[in-house]
């Protein structure tokens, strides 16, 4: 349960945040903010030298600094994965796992309108059989399991361990929280994903496509992807900063969920929440390797994210009262720094000038 105070203040940040309509995005100086803007240039041309398609933050909702451009001598899977353009020519890109954060507020979404629960078994709404697990095993699984990437099944939907004991990132089990969400809202996943989400928000060029890929694919792989934009990206990081709302709209009131998504959700990998990544934590898995520290040790410690291969991100800075999306193809380079920790740390520097200036309007 959230104090008083604690959401006393969350409103009146709420307030303060500026939320774009169509056609329109109010920008923001960083001189305005007295932040060092040699600095955050520096950042920007890395991240552009990096391959990056896109790059954005935002201040409370309005852009501090934007890039946009074609990435040169592209790779065959960036390639895969383009939808064309906006009326603006920024790129709309498959933004891979991004897509899970997408789904977590889809499925809070569900259960704030009381058409599931997390501790619902997928049993519930799939039936028996939608795993390779026995009945009996497949029956303990819950949404909640699919959600923190417990489910304890392989990729190919085969049980290996007891639902809630060992933590694995498995996009296979984890997509059949979004097949869920579209059964009981009675729609398709572009259509619940419009109604909900992507409309209110004004996320026009963002959608749930078709993955061209070859009958014999491995099940790990989801046969559908988000296709977006740098900017409808960004929208959905600011709905996150505002905990849940746009403007005088509430999109997702469940203060509960939302604060339950971006803490740790288990204690098998303290930097997983509900589909989103957590900075600041003791240790973090990444496939079968256990890292000690922060993801991201350059970075906010408060910063959670939506991470996707290629290196797409959309991350989040309550603190900091920033969103951060990056767009485009594989940033690292072998024998150089990796991209996110010299990205931030080069962005940290953005703010020397006074390093309270971009909160401290609303301090923590």
């Amino acid at each position: 349960m959230l104090s008083q105070s604690v959401i006393a203040r969350q409103q009146m940040r709420e307030k303060s945040f500026y939320f774009p309509a169509e056609g329109e995005w109010q920008k923001v100086s960083p001189e305005s903010l007295n932040l060092d803007a040699a600095a955050l240039n520096t950042a920007l041309e890395f991240a552009m030298d990096r391959k990056s398609s896109s790059v954005i933050l935002l201040h409370k909702g309005r852009i501090l600094a934007e890039r946009h451009q074609d990435v040169v001598s592209p790779s065959r899977r960036y390639q895969g994965t383009l939808h064309g353009k906006t009326a603006l020519s920024h790129v709309v890109e498959d933004v891979a796992s991004c897509q899970k954060s997408v789904t977590c507020v889809l499925v809070g979404i569900a259960q704030q309108k009381g058409l599931l629960s997390l501790s619902d078994t997928v049993q519930q709404h799939l039936g028996t059989g939608w795993s390779q697990a026995t009945p009996e095993q497949e029956s303990r699984i819950t949404l909640h399991h699919l959600i923190t990437m417990t489910s304890g099944l392989s990729e190919r939907l085969k049980y290996v361990a007891p639902a809630g004991t060992k933590w694995t990132y498995n996009t296979t089990a984890y997509s059949r929280s979004l097949t869920v969400v579209a059964k009981v809202a009675g729609m398709t996943a572009n259509e619940v994903t419009r109604k909900w989400l992507t409309g209110p928000l004004g996320m026009n060029n963002s959608k749930w496509v078709d993955r061209k890929l070859p009958s014999d694919s491995t099940v790990a792989a989801n046969r559908y992807g988000f296709a977006t934009s740098a900017r409808d990206l960004a929208r959905f990081g600011l709905l996150m900063l505002a905990n849940g709302h746009w403007e005088n709209r509430v999109i997702l009131s469940d203060q509960k969920f939302l604060k339950s998504a971006t803490s740790p959700s288990q204690k098998l990998n303290p930097s997983y929440g509900y589909l989103w990544w957590l900075n600041g934590q003791q240790f973090a898995l990444r496939g079968s390797r256990r890292a000690t520290g922060s993801l991201v040790q350059t970075a906010p410690k408060d910063l959670f994210s939506a991470r996707g291969a290629l290196g797409r991100r959309c991350s989040v800075s309550p603190s900091w009262q920033l969103v951060m999306v990056r767009l485009g193809d594989v940033p690292d380079r072998t024998g150089e720094p990796q991209f996110d920790q010299q990205f931030w740390r080069l962005l940290m520097k953005f703010r020397s000038r006074n390093r309270d200036a971009i909160h401290k309007t609303h301090p923590e």
